[in-house]
């Protein structure tokens, strides 16, 4: 079994399609194939089912891409920490963040971070979903991920730092923006919602969607636009109305209200890789709580 093999197959197994998998590697197609009937045929088993539009995972296919995805992970952080200690820089660290972060107390963790750690290399990536940021762990992109979403997958840990209160915005000139008083998500109902980020999902948008659903709460419509800033835009521009994390307060122009129910919260979760050992874990782990309990993730502004 080759390195290239795995690649090739998960490629592929992300694609769905041979001939667009062969144009993301810059090679062709018949080469790409044969490579994978080779990795089959080595391993006794069916890694995909094919027709002439796309392919599909078998069940061993679907374990072998989690597998192969892991190892191709291990490679990457292999080769980065060996290029690290070639070039005297072992004390680097990129970490991953969803936009609403900053917002929050990732601002304050950084420049902690950086007081506490001058000498060390930091780099800061923006990933628009949690999910990407698993991605850019299992690839070697990043060492720590700040995001909202839960992920179930195994090949990360994952630890909530705190739950941010969700705040209901509403136009001045709005019914629900009249008052300064806790809101029920039951006032929601009928009304036009905007959630974001449009995509790739799952993201916050479909936390606010299932939200809504678990407490029996129907809108009128549900407007999906990419980012928070154009979010606030439209609720200020009387388009609608929108939930968002309390801390991401960036409008003047509208109305904020305290929203009642409790499980009405939005996590700050931070991941790393499975049994990651490097010496970044403990210190950043620590920090992080210490500055989530002081961004008051019980509702109020940071």
């Amino acid at each position: 079994m080759e390195l290239r093999q795995l690649r090739y197959f998960v490629a592929v197994a992300e694609a769905r399609n041979f001939t667009r998998a062969s144009e993301q590697l810059h090679i062709a197609q018949p080469p790409l194939s044969r490579q994978i009937q080779m990795l089959e045929t080595e391993l006794g088993v069916a890694l995909l089912l094919r027709n002439s539009r796309s392919v599909r995972l078998t069940e061993a296919g679907r374990v072998f891409y989690e597998q192969a995805l892991r190892a191709l992970a291990h490679i990457e952080q292999m080769k980065t920490v060996a290029q690290q200690v070639g070039a005297n820089q072992q004390r680097r660290l990129c970490i991953g963040f969803v936009p609403s972060a900053l917002y929050g107390g990732l601002p304050l963790l950084i420049r902690k971070l950086r007081q506490r750690f001058p000498d060390i290399d930091l780099h800061m990536l923006e990933l628009s979903t949690s999910l990407q940021q698993v991605s850019a762990l299992q690839s070697g992109r990043i060492d720590i991920g700040v995001g909202r979403i839960r992920s179930a997958d195994q090949s990360v840990e994952r630890i909530v730092l705190g739950e941010e209160k969700l705040v209901l915005a509403a136009p001045a000139s709005h019914a629900l923006g009249s008052a300064d008083s806790p809101v029920s998500l039951q006032a929601l109902a009928g009304q036009r919602l905007i959630v974001y980020p449009q995509e790739p999902r799952p993201s916050f948008a479909d936390h606010v969607v299932s939200l809504l659903r678990d407490h029996s709460v129907r809108v009128k419509e549900t407007i999906e636009v990419r980012e928070l800033q154009t979010a606030l835009g439209l609720v200020a521009a009387e388009g609608g109305v929108s939930l968002i994390p309390s801390s991401a307060r960036i409008r003047t122009d509208v109305v904020y209200r305290e929203v009642k129910e409790e499980r009405a919260t939005s996590p700050i979760i931070l991941i790393h890789r499975l049994a990651d050992t490097s010496w970044y874990i403990e210190p950043v782990l620590q920090l992080s709580r210490e500055v989530f309990a002081e961004a008051a993730l019980d509702g109020d502004r940071p």
